[in-house]
């Protein structure tokens, strides 16, 4: 379905002064256009909003057929007729010519120029004269590479750009033919080309194929013809022989429709035949070749129809570059260009086809036209398609599909794009009397106008003698003699932050009734941005800003959409809201509040993004005001999402009595209760109420608390700006229930959601100790660690912690700074890892009678936490060596 908008994507327009009527025209560059008429081309001056001025003019050999201009290269190709007789040339350094009689020089492919002669190739035009065997029937140019593309019966030729460099300071544009593509049974009437993509479309079919330049498939490419698939089978042979019998006055054969993507596009039928014309192998560019989609169309014979109804038409190869391949100087060079997706477009007199055909080969849209297409032109942005009486405007997906291939995250919950398969809309249909062609380059759109001369009846003719395949050869028509009445206009499209701006209020009219239409018309918008952002090389200065700034606005109204309207795609709002750049306080400002009928109603999508927001660590807390109504929206919405969200940190300046409020509310029949038990306590030790508190830890047994502690970690530990906080429960469980707060961060480590070094942290901020230093509960923590069931490279550097930290003690005389929590006795009887105390350790504790019990326990326990692999004889010189200490300090 394709929605039909009444917007403005086309600005001012002004008319091109050319002296003839045009026959062929083209854009050249980003600030040239280029008109044939006759035996002349015109190069007019095109910049900005600036009134179209004369720039030079030059003789053609003939009738120009064809034009392409090439901005790698700056160089123009055309097609010349003289005397039934076609020609290929390339007009290059045109820019130096500066009137038209001024000198030319004319020479043949691959001449080498002299040294002598460099200051008269510098400063004039050259003419470069391309012979081929067969004539010229279409042209395309590398709009990466510069490299050009020539079709002829049956054939491609490919012509290489080169350089002949005269010296350090000059070199010239020249062409090597390279390549010869043989292409059985289609004759091209429009070829397209990019950097390796061939595209070819005859009357009723269009294949497109990537040559490739692996070098391990070296053979299949040589100076003799190979042939890449067979195109028919035997038994399909003797059809096709019994075919040509069949056909006669009274028959038309055709052939069914057919579409093959891939790499079942060889079973086509077609055959490909890559032949090499360099002079050595090691200028081979392109070795095989890789069939990417074949489509063929069958023609409704039911009712007799003009030839123009039924042939294919506006063949495009559009490439999308990769954002990040600028120069020094922001604009992107032609040679710097890095290919990030391709895309395939054809038509047909009333449906035109878009592909991607890069890493696969998908249909991406169908556009159907309300009237039939004389022309289509396809851009980053847009789908400019004309009539006989209409300039359309439709939107494209290459954005959303080219995003997705260069962001591998999109479609996360951290970033965000409108879907490759959303419907495509039309933006504008633009009266214009008798148009016949159509080109664009930057942004403008080059219209061909004519006034139709009175309706001349026209003999139909029957479908059989059309659709005959017996003569393949295209016939290129004489043009009528040139008439008045005919205009070359130039259309300026709006700024696309202008557009954009348009489209935004366009939707506000979708606003209150909440239809699909806000999101479509929003995603349009948010696309027609990305789009311009991706065609870097076309932005003015000072252009990005204020497209980067549009972009982040898109994104937080998409938010707004997906956050408010009842969708299924509800859970967007979270990535578009980040990729917004708007704070949580700001999404919530922009919340209503207020319901018409009192009962308030919260869409998935505001508490999909409130819920996740709240659990990451975000460095943003929420006034406290904020913060109790989402505390209210959860308890209407989320009930049981309430304990985790009063952990956030975000959340820090909720009332405690508010929260408390809610939480005594809550039903805890339906989910955990220990979580309602925790936040609970968590809020009376805010309030002061220690009394509640106690009740509330009383009320579960420790494994339970353990679990609760588990299941929601920010209740003991919080992290803002990447430092970790002890939360005021965790400072309250550390001088009352101290095993508790042990038990729990040693439940967090081992279901991962505690890193070892992470915790070693708490500890010490929560002890207020150093970085250096080492609280007893870090010790009692390791002890616990030992105890549970751990890996062996974990405890491995337990133990060699808890040796250094008992050593150190020993040395210094120094007690712990609070009660352990474990004996040696207890870790013996806990751990399998301890084993019994050796007879002349407790000899060497009982001669020194003035010991504490502090350091009888650290001797004690020094001698259980050693190196399993440590044999018996090292274990005993460790400790000989640390009991003669001892014996030293008595």
């Amino acid at each position: 379905m394709v929605h039909l908008y009444n917007l403005h994507p086309f600005g001012s327009q002004q008319v091109v002064p050319c002296k003839q009527e045009p026959e062929q025209f083209c854009g050249g560059g980003r600030d040239a256009l280029f008109v044939a008429a006759g035996c002349k081309v015109e190069a007019f001056a095109v910049s900005g909003q600036e009134l179209c001025q004369p720039r030079c003019a030059f003789s053609t050999l003939g009738r120009v057929l064809r034009l392409a201009y090439s901005e790698a290269g700056d160089y123009l190709v055309a097609i010349e007729e003289k005397n039934k007789a076609t020609f290929l040339r390339a007009y290059v350094n045109w820019r130096s010519k500066r009137t038209e009689n001024s000198r030319v020089c004319i020479r043949m492919i691959g001449h080498n120029v002299e040294a002598p002669f460099s200051e008269t190739f510098r400063d004039q035009m050259s003419i470069i004269e391309m012979p081929l065997s067969e004539a010229p029937l279409c042209i395309s140019c590398c709009p990466v590479k510069g490299d050009l593309l020539v079709g002829c019966t049956n054939k491609l030729v490919l012509f290489s750009l080169t350089y002949q460099i005269i010296n350090e300071e000059f070199s010239i544009l020249d062409f090597e033919r390279s390549l010869i593509i043989h292409i059985d049974n289609i004759t091209p009437t429009e070829i397209s080309f990019c950097t390796g993509y061939v595209a070819v479309m005859s009357d009723l079919e269009v294949l497109v194929l990537k040559l490739e330049s692996d070098p391990k498939n070296r053979g299949s490419v040589n100076h003799h013809p190979h042939k890449t698939n067979s195109p028919m089978k035997p038994a399909e042979e003797g059809i096709s022989n019994e075919t040509s019998h069949l056909e006669s006055d009274d028959f038309v054969m055709c052939q069914k429709p057919m579409e093959l993507l891939g790499e079942k596009s060889k079973q086509s039928g077609v055959s490909v035949t890559l032949e090499s014309t360099g002079l050595t192998d090691e200028k081979i560019k392109y070795f095989h070749v890789q069939h990417l989609l074949y489509r063929r169309f069958a023609p409704d014979i039911s009712s007799y129809v003009l030839p123009d109804d039924i042939k294919l038409h506006s063949l495009q190869l559009l490439p999308i570059y990769h954002t990040g391949s600028l120069s020094s100087n922001g604009k992107n060079s032609s040679q710097e260009k890095e290919l990030l997706s391709l895309f395939c477009f054809y038509s047909l007199p009333h449906v035109g086809y878009l592909y991607m055909v890069v890493k696969s080969v998908e249909l991406m849209s169908i556009y159907q036209y309300p009237e039939k297409c004389q022309q289509a032109v396809l851009t980053p942005q847009f789908l400019h398609v004309i009539t006989s009486n209409n300039l359309q405007c439709f939107t494209v997906r290459c954005s959303a599909a080219a995003a997705r291939e260069e962001d591998p995250y999109v479609d996360t919950t951290l970033k965000a794009c409108p879907p490759v398969s959303m419907d495509v809309c039309a933006l504008r249909i633009q009266l214009f009397i008798g148009l016949k062609a159509i080109c664009h380059f930057k942004n403008h759109i080059i219209l061909l106008s004519k006034a139709d001369p009175e309706a001349i009846p026209e003999r139909r003719e029957s479908p059989k003698r059309l659709l005959s395949r017996r003569d393949t050869s295209v016939k290129l028509q004489t043009p009528p003699v040139a008439e008045a009445g005919w205009n070359l206009y130039i259309v300026n499209t709006v700024p696309p932050v202008q557009l954009y701006k348009e489209m935004v209020d366009y939707s506000n009219s979708y606003k209150t009734v909440k239809t699909q239409s806000c999101i479509h018309l929003l995603s349009e918008a948010h696309l027609l941005v990305r789009a311009a952002l991706m065609d870097a090389h076309q932005l003015e200065p000072g252009e990005k800003a204020e497209l980067l700034e549009a972009f982040k606005e898109s994104c937080g109204h998409l938010g707004d959409c997906y956050s408010r309207l009842d969708t299924q795609h509800a859970h967007l709002a979270l990535p578009y809201y980040k990729m917004s750049g708007l704070s949580m306080a700001e999404v919530l400002a922009q919340v209503d509040w207020a319901a018409e009928d009192g009962s308030q109603k919260y869409e998935r999508g505001l508490i999909f993004y409130i819920n996740h927001s709240l659990h990451e660590n975000l460095d943003e807390d929420l006034s406290e005001e904020l913060a109790a109504k989402v505390v209210q929206m959860f308890h209407v919405a989320e009930p049981k999402q309430l304990p985790y969200i009063l952990c956030s940190p975000s959340m820090k300046n909720i009332n405690p009595l508010t929260a408390m409020n809610y939480l005594r509310k809550l039903d805890t029949s339906g989910f955990s209760s220990i979580l309602v038990t925790l936040a609970k306590a968590a809020m009376a030790l805010k309030i002061g109420d220690l009394e509640t508190h106690r009740k509330e830890m009383k009320s579960h047994s420790e494994m339970k608390l353990v679990c609760g502690f588990i299941l929601e970690p920010r209740l003991l530990i919080q992290q803002q700006k990447g430092q970790i906080f002890p939360t005021e429960l965790a400072v309250h469980l550390k001088e009352t229930q101290p095993g508790l707060l042990v038990a729990s961060i040693l439940g967090l480590q081992k279901n991962n959601k505690m890193g070892i070094e992470e915790a070693d942290s708490f500890f010490k901020v929560l002890c207020g100790k150093d970085e250096d230093m080492i609280p007893q509960l870090l010790v009692d923590f390791w002890e616990a660690q030992l105890v549970a069931c751990l890996p062996d490279v974990v405890l491995q550097e337990l133990f060699f912690k808890l040796t250094s930290h008992y050593i150190w003690r020993l040395s210094k005389g120094q007690p712990p700074d609070s009660t352990p929590l474990r004996t040696s006795e207890d870790l013996i009887n806990a751990c399998s890892h301890y084993g019994l105390i050796y007879p002349w350790v407790n000899i060497l504790i009982s001669y020194d009678s003035s010991a504490d019990k502090n350091y009888t326990e650290d001797l004690s326990k020094l001698q259980l936490p050693l190196f399993r692999s440590w044999s018996c004889f090292q274990k005993t010189l460790l400790l000989a060596s640390v009991s003669m200490f001892c014996v030293a300090r008595a």
